[in-house]
């Protein structure tokens, strides 16, 4: 066969890769968008998604932090049965 081999199909696992990326930019850029926006003079308007940007980074915190406490209690009730 001459032609040009034909693209891989993505995996749905780097599909999951990408969108857990986007996931954990969305949040800066929103922050980022806010601050940008509200230098141009119009404070009122970026709030929304200057709050929206804090608290997807809140949540994303204290669920990492919920996780990591669990993680570290199974390991410690493993260690000592």
């Amino acid at each position: 066969m001459n032609g040009s081999p034909l693209p891989p199909q993505e995996s749905p696992a780097s599909a999951a890769h990408w969108r857990q990326a986007l996931l954990a930019l969305s949040s800066p850029l929103l922050i980022g968008l806010a601050l940008v926006h509200g230098m141009a003079g119009d404070w009122v308007q970026s709030l929304p998604a200057l709050a929206i940007g804090v608290g997807l980074l809140m949540y994303s915190w204290m669920a990492r932090r919920r996780r990591r406490g669990e993680l570290l209690r199974a390991l410690r009730l493993k260690r000592n049965p």
